[in-house]
Protein backbone atom coordinates (compact mmCIF):
# COMPACT_ATOMS: atom_id res chain seq x y z
CA UNK A 1 0.00 0.00 0.00
CA UNK A 2 1.48 3.31 -0.88
CA UNK A 3 2.95 5.38 2.14
CA UNK A 4 0.41 8.51 1.50
CA UNK A 5 2.27 10.42 4.48
CA UNK A 6 5.86 10.06 3.08
CA UNK A 7 4.69 11.16 -0.49
CA UNK A 8 3.04 14.53 1.09
CA UNK A 9 6.67 15.11 3.28
CA UNK A 10 8.79 14.37 -0.12
CA UNK A 11 6.36 16.95 -1.75
CA UNK A 12 6.68 19.45 0.82
CA UNK A 13 10.48 19.10 0.47
CA UNK A 14 10.79 18.92 -3.41
CA UNK A 15 8.30 22.35 -4.22
CA UNK A 16 6.60 23.65 -1.11
CA UNK A 17 9.97 24.58 0.91
CA UNK A 18 11.86 25.90 -1.96
CA UNK A 19 9.52 28.81 -1.96
CA UNK A 20 10.30 29.43 1.79
CA UNK A 21 13.91 28.78 2.03
CA UNK A 22 14.92 32.31 2.43
CA UNK A 23 11.90 32.25 4.91
CA UNK A 24 12.89 29.26 6.89
CA UNK A 25 16.73 30.45 7.13
CA UNK A 26 15.86 33.68 8.54
CA UNK A 27 13.62 32.49 11.44
CA UNK A 28 16.53 30.12 11.66
CA UNK A 29 19.25 32.81 11.80
CA UNK A 30 17.59 35.47 13.24
CA UNK A 31 15.02 32.55 15.56
CA UNK A 32 11.20 33.09 15.88
CA UNK A 33 9.96 36.51 16.75
CA UNK A 34 5.61 35.50 16.51
CA UNK A 35 3.20 38.36 17.37
CA UNK A 36 0.26 36.12 18.30
CA UNK A 37 -0.43 33.27 20.76
CA UNK A 38 -3.24 30.97 19.05
CA UNK A 39 -4.75 28.72 21.58
CA UNK A 40 -7.26 26.92 19.12
CA UNK A 41 -9.25 23.74 19.31
CA UNK A 42 -7.51 20.23 17.90
CA UNK A 43 -10.41 19.81 15.55
CA UNK A 44 -8.79 19.60 11.93
CA UNK A 45 -11.58 21.57 10.15
CA UNK A 46 -9.90 24.81 11.89
CA UNK A 47 -7.00 25.87 10.18
CA UNK A 48 -5.13 28.70 11.70
CA UNK A 49 -2.92 29.46 8.91
CA UNK A 50 -5.94 29.84 6.34
CA UNK A 51 -7.89 32.32 8.78
CA UNK A 52 -5.22 33.91 9.15
CA UNK A 53 -3.51 34.54 6.09
CA UNK A 54 -0.22 34.16 7.84
CA UNK A 55 3.06 32.63 7.17
CA UNK A 56 5.57 30.90 8.57
CA UNK A 57 7.30 31.97 12.22
CA UNK A 58 4.06 34.63 12.51
CA UNK A 59 2.06 32.11 15.34
CA UNK A 60 2.69 30.42 18.13
CA UNK A 61 0.13 27.48 17.84
CA UNK A 62 -1.30 25.37 20.90
CA UNK A 63 -3.84 22.97 20.19
CA UNK A 64 -6.07 21.27 22.42
CA UNK A 65 -9.88 19.38 22.82
CA UNK A 66 -11.72 22.30 22.99
CA UNK A 67 -9.08 25.62 23.27
CA UNK A 68 -9.27 25.24 26.93
CA UNK A 69 -7.00 27.16 29.28
CA UNK A 70 -5.41 25.12 32.13
CA UNK A 71 -5.93 27.21 35.66
CA UNK A 72 -2.63 29.01 36.56
CA UNK A 73 -2.50 27.96 39.91
CA UNK A 74 -1.68 24.47 38.81
CA UNK A 75 -5.08 22.53 40.32
CA UNK A 76 -5.75 20.95 37.13
CA UNK A 77 -2.04 19.63 37.19
CA UNK A 78 1.17 20.14 34.63
CA UNK A 79 -0.24 21.09 31.23
CA UNK A 80 1.46 21.89 27.59
CA UNK A 81 -1.09 24.75 27.24
CA UNK A 82 -0.28 26.19 30.72
CA UNK A 83 3.75 26.25 29.84
CA UNK A 84 2.59 27.34 26.10
CA UNK A 85 1.32 30.37 27.52
CA UNK A 86 3.84 30.86 29.85
CA UNK A 87 6.89 31.33 27.22
CA UNK A 88 5.02 32.93 24.67
CA UNK A 89 4.56 35.79 27.12
CA UNK A 90 7.58 35.51 28.89
CA UNK A 91 10.13 34.30 26.39
CA UNK A 92 8.37 35.14 23.03
CA UNK A 93 6.93 39.01 23.97
CA UNK A 94 3.66 38.19 21.71
CA UNK A 95 1.51 41.03 21.36
CA UNK A 96 -1.54 39.28 20.87
CA UNK A 97 -3.61 36.07 22.37
CA UNK A 98 -6.15 34.43 20.52
CA UNK A 99 -8.64 32.37 22.01
CA UNK A 100 -10.61 30.43 18.89
CA UNK A 101 -13.52 27.77 19.12
CA UNK A 102 -15.77 27.00 16.42
CA UNK A 103 -18.92 25.59 15.35
CA UNK A 104 -20.12 21.98 15.69
CA UNK A 105 -17.26 21.69 18.48
CA UNK A 106 -17.31 17.82 19.81
CA UNK A 107 -15.63 18.78 23.01
CA UNK A 108 -18.70 21.22 23.72
CA UNK A 109 -21.52 18.07 22.98
CA UNK A 110 -19.51 15.97 25.21
CA UNK A 111 -20.27 18.43 28.43
CA UNK A 112 -23.82 16.96 27.75
CA UNK A 113 -23.16 13.37 26.99
CA UNK A 114 -21.77 10.58 28.46
CA UNK A 115 -18.19 10.47 28.32
CA UNK A 116 -16.05 6.63 27.82
CA UNK A 117 -15.07 5.11 31.35
CA UNK A 118 -11.79 4.87 29.00
CA UNK A 119 -11.29 8.40 28.38
CA UNK A 120 -10.29 9.50 32.21
CA UNK A 121 -7.81 12.38 30.90
CA UNK A 122 -10.78 13.24 28.18
CA UNK A 123 -13.44 13.52 30.78
CA UNK A 124 -10.80 15.78 33.55
CA UNK A 125 -9.90 17.91 30.65
CA UNK A 126 -13.64 18.88 29.93
CA UNK A 127 -14.02 19.84 33.51
CA UNK A 128 -12.19 23.06 31.95
CA UNK A 129 -15.41 24.14 30.05
CA UNK A 130 -18.39 22.99 32.23
CA UNK A 131 -18.97 26.30 33.58
CA UNK A 132 -19.88 27.34 29.81
CA UNK A 133 -22.58 24.39 29.79
CA UNK A 134 -26.16 25.70 29.85
CA UNK A 135 -29.02 24.31 31.82
CA UNK A 136 -30.40 21.81 29.11
CA UNK A 137 -30.76 18.36 28.85
CA UNK A 138 -30.02 17.89 24.88
CA UNK A 139 -29.08 20.81 23.55
CA UNK A 140 -29.66 22.34 20.14
CA UNK A 141 -27.53 24.30 17.75
CA UNK A 142 -28.52 27.46 19.43
CA UNK A 143 -27.69 25.89 23.07
CA UNK A 144 -24.45 24.38 21.43
CA UNK A 145 -23.33 27.42 19.69
CA UNK A 146 -23.95 29.75 22.57
CA UNK A 147 -22.03 27.07 24.71
CA UNK A 148 -18.88 27.38 22.39
CA UNK A 149 -19.18 31.01 22.73
CA UNK A 150 -19.25 31.15 26.25
CA UNK A 151 -15.91 28.63 26.58
CA UNK A 152 -14.11 30.84 24.57
CA UNK A 153 -15.15 33.88 27.10
CA UNK A 154 -14.53 31.73 30.16
CA UNK A 155 -10.90 31.03 28.71
CA UNK A 156 -10.34 34.15 27.68
CA UNK A 157 -11.18 35.40 32.17
CA UNK A 158 -8.99 32.25 32.99
CA UNK A 159 -6.17 33.70 31.10
CA UNK A 160 -6.48 36.98 33.18
CA UNK A 161 -5.33 35.12 36.08
CA UNK A 162 -1.97 34.27 34.47
CA UNK A 163 0.01 37.11 36.59
CA UNK A 164 2.64 37.60 33.51
CA UNK A 165 -0.55 37.84 30.98
CA UNK A 166 -3.02 40.63 33.43
CA UNK A 167 -0.06 42.71 34.01
CA UNK A 168 0.74 43.12 30.11
CA UNK A 169 -2.57 43.56 29.63
CA UNK A 170 -3.36 46.11 32.03
CA UNK A 171 0.01 47.74 30.77
CA UNK A 172 -1.05 47.79 27.17
CA UNK A 173 1.37 45.18 25.89
CA UNK A 174 -0.78 42.07 24.84
CA UNK A 175 -4.54 42.34 23.82
CA UNK A 176 -6.56 39.16 24.17
CA UNK A 177 -9.19 37.77 21.17
CA UNK A 178 -12.14 36.01 21.84
CA UNK A 179 -12.78 33.77 18.24
CA UNK A 180 -15.70 31.73 17.61
CA UNK A 181 -15.36 29.93 13.62
CA UNK A 182 -18.28 29.29 11.98
CA UNK A 183 -17.46 26.26 9.88
CA UNK A 184 -19.90 26.14 7.29
CA UNK A 185 -19.90 30.04 6.48
CA UNK A 186 -15.87 30.28 6.68
CA UNK A 187 -16.57 33.36 9.13
CA UNK A 188 -14.70 34.03 12.34
CA UNK A 189 -17.36 36.02 14.89
CA UNK A 190 -14.92 38.03 17.29
CA UNK A 191 -16.04 38.80 20.77
CA UNK A 192 -16.87 42.55 21.60
CA UNK A 193 -17.13 43.15 25.46
CA UNK A 194 -18.80 46.77 24.87
CA UNK A 195 -21.43 44.99 23.09
CA UNK A 196 -21.79 41.93 25.41
CA UNK A 197 -21.32 39.42 22.54
CA UNK A 198 -19.79 37.89 19.33
CA UNK A 199 -19.88 39.73 16.30
CA UNK A 200 -18.80 38.57 12.34
CA UNK A 201 -15.46 39.93 11.33
CA UNK A 202 -17.33 40.97 8.33
CA UNK A 203 -18.99 43.52 10.43
CA UNK A 204 -16.47 43.80 13.00
CA UNK A 205 -14.39 46.83 13.94
CA UNK A 206 -11.72 45.65 15.48
CA UNK A 207 -10.69 41.51 15.66
CA UNK A 208 -11.74 41.06 19.21
CA UNK A 209 -11.24 41.79 22.38
CA UNK A 210 -10.72 40.09 26.19
CA UNK A 211 -13.51 39.70 28.91
CA UNK A 212 -12.98 42.74 30.46
CA UNK A 213 -13.80 46.76 29.52
CA UNK A 214 -11.00 48.92 29.82
CA UNK A 215 -10.44 50.02 33.50
CA UNK A 216 -13.33 47.91 34.58
CA UNK A 217 -12.75 45.82 37.44
CA UNK A 218 -15.31 43.32 36.50
CA UNK A 219 -15.44 40.89 34.41
CA UNK A 220 -18.21 41.14 32.23
CA UNK A 221 -19.45 37.26 30.62
CA UNK A 222 -21.06 37.54 27.18
CA UNK A 223 -24.43 36.23 27.20
CA UNK A 224 -27.05 36.95 24.43
CA UNK A 225 -29.99 35.54 26.69
CA UNK A 226 -29.35 36.43 30.11
CA UNK A 227 -32.12 34.11 31.58
CA UNK A 228 -29.93 31.15 31.19
CA UNK A 229 -27.54 32.73 32.83
CA UNK A 230 -23.56 33.01 32.91
CA UNK A 231 -21.41 30.70 34.17
CA UNK A 232 -19.83 31.13 37.48
CA UNK A 233 -15.97 31.25 38.35
CA UNK A 234 -15.44 28.68 40.80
Amino acid sequence: MPDELLARLRRFHDDAFPQYRAKFKDLVDQGQHPSTLFIGCSDSRLVPYLLTGAGPGELFLVRNVGALVPPFDGSHGHHGTAAAIEFAVLNLHVSRIVVCGHSHCGAMRALYEEVSPEARNLRHWLDLAREAALPVAEPGPEALRRTEQRAVVLQLERLMDYPMVRSRVERGEITLHGWHYVIEDGEVHVFDVKAGGFVPASRAEHSGTGPYVPAEPEPLFNEVDLSLGAPRRS
